[in-house]
């Protein structure tokens, strides 16, 4: 196992070269951004009032960069942008899923298209545009993680 090349002393068993990219298991990252989905819930079916929304909107993206921060990870726009990129897909599938909750007295519609016919490329469009913003949150959160290492870097010195 010494021989391992992906083994080193100092970070323990070899992961495997995802995790080593990433620098946490890919479980971690998987549980990094469903961390996010209590807010998807919480917004989709219009839960939460006062401070709660802006917690669980917040919270999650917050810990992301915690947690990359604090496990020394290579590249911390790269973690947080597959943690982003996961959160983005669970962004899409919860929203499909609670579809007809959520439009059950008012299908959005397509112009003259009969709403029936307009479902699927409106469903596909939500999961695309949720794949979308996961992603952007989680490049903007891994650059705050980088930057905000630069800055550790600068105060070490």
């Amino acid at each position: 196992m010494r021989d391992d090349p992906s083994f080193s002393s100092s970070t323990g068993p070899p992961q495997p070269a995802a995790g080593r990219r990433l620098g946490l298991p890919l479980w971690a990252v998987v549980g990094l951004a469903l961390l996010s989905v209590p807010r998807i819930f919480a917004h989709d079916l219009g839960l939460g009032g006062g401070p709660i929304p802006a917690l669980l909107t917040v919270g999650p993206v917050v810990v992301w960069v915690v947690v990359v921060l604090a496990a020394r990870v290579p590249s911390p726009w790269v973690t947080l942008l597959a943690v982003g990129v996961l959160y983005g897909v669970a962004l899409g599938v919860v929203h499909n899923v609670l579809w007809d909750e959520v439009f059950a007295d008012d299908p959005p519609g397509l112009g003259a298209l009969d709403p029936e016919r307009a479902e699927l490329p409106l469903r596909v469009a939500a999961f695309v545009s949720s794949v979308f913003t996961g992603t952007a949150v989680g490049l903007v959160a891994g650059l705050v993680a980088t930057g905000l290492r630069a800055l550790a870097g600068r105060w070490r010195r």
